[in-house]
Parts: C-alpha cells; structure tokens; sequence
C-alpha cells in the first residue's frame, strides 16, 4: 500500500470520527440541551459550582463549545455574573476529557469497530423511521458508534503509516521539538475545530507507535490551545460580554498551556519513580491522565483568583454605554432559548427608553427622558432582522409560541415608536389641555410604576398596572368626545382647536393600548415556556 494511499486512509479515519461527533452532539443536544442549560443556570451559585456543572455538562453533550455559548448567553441575560461564568469556561476544559479516557480505555483495549458498526445501522433505522425523542436517539447511537468506526480506521491505517514514518524522524525531544509540536496540535484543532479528534489523533498514533509519550503530550497541549480559536473568531463584532468570555478562555488556556509545558518532565519522572516502565506499556493511559492532571490542576489554582481573573478581562474589555441590541449575538443563534433570551433583554431596554420618552413629552420630569427615536428606530429593525434568523422548525416547540409574541411586542413597539414620532404635537395637546391632565398624570404615574417593575423583570405587574390604566383613559373617550362636541356647538371653542383635543385623547388611548400590549405579549412569551419573569433565557 502507498504511502499516499494510507494518508488518505488515515484522513478518512479523522473524518468519519468528526462525522460521528457532530451527529451525536446534535442528537444529545436535542435530547440534553435544555436540561444541561438549565442545570448550568440552577447551579451555577458561585465559581466552583460553575466549573463543576460546566465539566459535567462538556462531559455529557460532548461539546465545550455549547457549553460556552450557553455561558455567554447566561450573562448577557444577566442570569449568572460573569466570574461565575469563568468557572463554567474552566470546568468545560476538564468535559473535554472525558472522551479521551472511553477511547483510551475501550477504543484501543478492545476492537470495538465491528462491534459499533451495528449499531450506526440501528441508529440509522431509529432516525428515518421513527419521529420524535426516538428518532433522536438514534441520531445520538448512530453517532456513538460512527466514533468507534472512525478510531478503528485510523488505527489500521496509522499502523500501516508507521512503515513511512518514525518519532526518530522529528527533531530530539527538548523545548524547541516540543514547542514545534505544541504548535503543529494547535494547527490541527484550529483547522478541524475539534479537540477531542486532536486527541484521539494523537493517541492513535501513540498507540500505533508513530510518536513517543513527550511527542504526544505536546501535540495534546497545542490541541488544547487549538480549542480557543472558536471562542476568539466568535468574538468578532460580539459585545463586550462575549469578547470578555471568549478572551477568558483565550488566556486561561495559554497558562494552563504553560503550566503543562513545565510539568511534562516531572509528570513522566513520577511515573518512572512509582512504577520504572509503566508509562512506556500504558502511553494512552498516561497522556490522557496528563490532559486531565493539567485542566483539572489549571482549574484549582485558577478557582480562587477568578474575581481577580474577571476583575483583569473587564479592565481590558470596560464596559460601554448600553446600547439597545448589545445582546443581540449572532453566536446565539444556535440556541432558540438563548437568541430569544437576548431579544428579551432588548425589547425590555427598548420598552423602558419609550415609555421614558412618552412620560418626557407629557411632561414629567422625574421619570421621563426623551430618547434618541432614529436610534431606537434602529434598534427595532435591528432586532426584527434578528428574530427572522433565529430558525424554529417544529411547530410544536414551546419556542414557537414565545417568539410568536415577541413579534406581537415588536409590532406594538414600533406603532408606539411611530406614536412618539409622528404624533408628538398631540401628546403637547394633551398636556396643556385641563381636561386631560388627570389622564396624563395617571398614565406618567403607570409608566413610572411599570417601568420600576420591568426593571425587576415583573412582567406581570406591569401588564396589570398598564391595562387599568389603559381601561380608564379608554372610558374617558366617550364623555369628554361628548363634552367637546358640545362646545364647538356653543362656539366655546372652534372646530379646530376641538379636533386637536380629540385627537389628543385618542393618543393618550393608543399609547397606553400599546403598553398593555408590549407588557401583555411579553410576559405571556415567558408563560409559554413555563418559566418565571425572573428564569427568562
């Protein structure tokens, strides 16, 4: 056999385990996603609470980086605070190793790419004919078993490498060889985004003796520098939350990088010490042990500095003025919960900057503030081109209905948008009319109120607060029409200056129509998938 033939072979191998991973990811997403992330939510009290949910959770779905983003969304949400959030960033690096000991345990012990090889069959069979939470288990089983296939192909065909290629071919072991490798494994994940196929790589060819333990142990510590490159590129027009948390993982894994670097010798001498030669016959075992003794040591030593960790990103990224759609990342997108979790938190700053405007054109000083409207106009095409992107195919999702009112909230922002912007000569009307001054100080005091309960994420509230508001002015329609037809009549006033007062009311009417509405559809988006106004994701 070629030695082209057999690189190709063994390129097959990498590719139907990366195959395997992606499928079985997706399937243990749908099946454990929502749990994981509310696991991570519920959990997450503190730093160590986060690092330990955060490798249970890499360790289930197979995937830092869903773990990642669910990190990111949580505090863009403002659900967990952002040092809590590191320690689901580091406790996700010790997930990742959890793949590494089933391969060196059960893939290389045993031939186990046969005995998988049915069960990709079954899986298969499971995802074409059945529908719902079987069908996506066997979406998971047909991935789990693809892995296995994969890791035999590349251990037949490395082994058949071996004849082409030595570790006596690569420069002497020392820090420079080592440095070389180290950057060869961080080329390799950056290209192939996965860690967990870098590693396997790496103990696959340990295992077919293509490379020594030092060689192997290098390429693992550039894979797991490698793995940061998804986090950095996602930061690119991210907020600052995002460039915060995705530099984090940036800079904790080029120190526990460096920290690895330094123990490599020692970890070997120790086993050498212990047990003279049992490196040597259990390699896999020892370079997984290693990938897990570094995370899990980067973990405790970092675990008590985070605030100092978290207080050192957010002099590097400072905080900016807010702006409307900050929260709006497309990182998020992969997630429905989390994307419409971050248009929550847009509508409810958009909410709160018109009500301030409506309450500053009527007149009141303590509470109201007039906004920038083509800004906000902004935001609000900003945030329609969002939700259009955030992709919803089973029409049975709770999902569905929540983002079915968040396009209801929308509408009634942008007709209250067009309230303030077109019609602001009859919220003056109706501030200088005696006759309405009752219903502007009744609706300034509401939104004051409404505006103290969004602010608390007490949706519900404010939608009471908002309707008995509204139902008042609502019947104040009818006799002050009345009152002002009667003086036209009595030439009291003139048919214009009468037409300007109704029109007034009739503003007063609108604008707290569409605050019942926004406060009426948002909350009933958070009823829709059972949670609190206070659980929004």
């Amino acid at each position: 056999m070629s030695e082209a033939l057999v690189a190709v072979q063994v390129l097959g191998g990498i590719g139907l385990f990366l195959l395997g991973m992606i499928v079985m990811t997706e399937g243990l997403r749908a099946l454990a996603g929502s749990a994981m992330r509310s696991a991570l939510m519920r959990f997450t009290k503190s730093p160590l609470s986060g690092a330990l949910t955060g490798a249970a959770s890499t360790a289930i779905l197979q995937s830092s980086s869903l773990t990642t983003v669910a990190a990111v969304g949580f505090v863009s949400a403002e659900l967990i605070t952002f040092p809590d959030a590191l320690g689901i960033i580091f406790g996700a690096n010790i997930g990742t190793t959890f793949k590494g000991w089933i391969i060196a345990l059960l893939g290389f012990k045993f031939s186990l790419g046969s005995v998988f090889l049915p069960l990709v069959f079954v899986g298969a069979i499971l995802r074409l004919f059945t529908k719902g939470r079987l069908s996506t288990i066997g979406y998971s089983i047909a991935g789990f078993g693809l892995i296995f296939v994969g890791i035999t192909y590349m251990q037949s065909s490395m082994a058949e490498l071996e004849r082409f290629i030595s570790f006596e071919n690569f420069p002497a072991d020392s820090l420079s060889s080592r440095l070389l490798l180290l950057l060869i494994g961080f080329v390799f994940t950056a290209i192939t985004q996965s860690s967990s196929a870098g590693v396997v790589s790496a103990l696959t060819a340990l295992f077919a003796g293509l490379i020594n333990f030092n060689q192997a142990a290098s390429l693992v510590i550039g894979m797991d520098i490698g793995t940061t490159m998804t986090a950095a590129l996602a930061t690119v027009g991210g907020s600052v939350g995002v460039k915060r948390t995705g530099f984090s993982h940036v800079i904790y894994n080029l120190l526990t990088a460096t920290g690895a670097l330094i123990l490599l010798t020692p970890y070997t001498q120790a086993w050498e010490l212990i047990s003279p030669g049992s490196l040597e016959r259990n390699a896999e075992i020892g370079l997984v042990g290693f990938h897990t003794f570094f995370n899990t040591l980067g973990v405790i030593v970092v675990l008590p500095f985070t605030k100092h960790f978290a207080g050192l990103m957010e002099r590097i990224f400072p905080d900016k003025p807010l702006a409307y759609v900050d929260t709006l990342d497309k990182t998020l997108l992969a997630d429905s919960e989390l994307a419409l979790g971050a248009v929550h938190i847009t509508i409810k700053s958009i909410s709160i900057a018109l009500f301030r405007h409506v309450s500053a054109i009527l007149g009141d000083t303590e509470t109201g503030k007039k906004a920038d409207l083509r800004e906000i106009q902004s935001a609000i095409n900003s945030t329609h081109a969002y939700i259009d992107e955030i992709n919803i195919t089973d029409t049975q999702d709770s999902n569905m209905e929540r983002i079915v009112n968040t396009i209801h909230t929308m509408d009634h922002l942008q007709r209250l948008h067009e309230r303030c912007e077109e019609d602001k000569d009859r919220a003056v009307t109706a501030r200088d009319t005696p006759e309405l001054r009752e219903e502007c100080i009744l609706l300034t005091s509401s939104i004051r109120e409404i505006i103290s309960d969004l602010e608390k994420d007490e949706w519900e509230s404010a939608n009471k607060i908002a309707q008995s508001a509204g139902e008042s002015i609502h019947e104040k329609v009818k006799p002050f029409r009345a009152r002002v037809m009667r003086r036209i009549a009595n030439d009291e006033i003139d048919i214009n200056k009468g037409t300007s007062n109704l029109e007034a009311i009739r503003w007063l009417r609108r604008v707290s129509r569409h605050i019942t509405r926004i406060t009426q559809h948002t909350h009933a988006s958070l009823v829709s998938v059972g949670k609190s106004d206070k659980e929004i994701i």
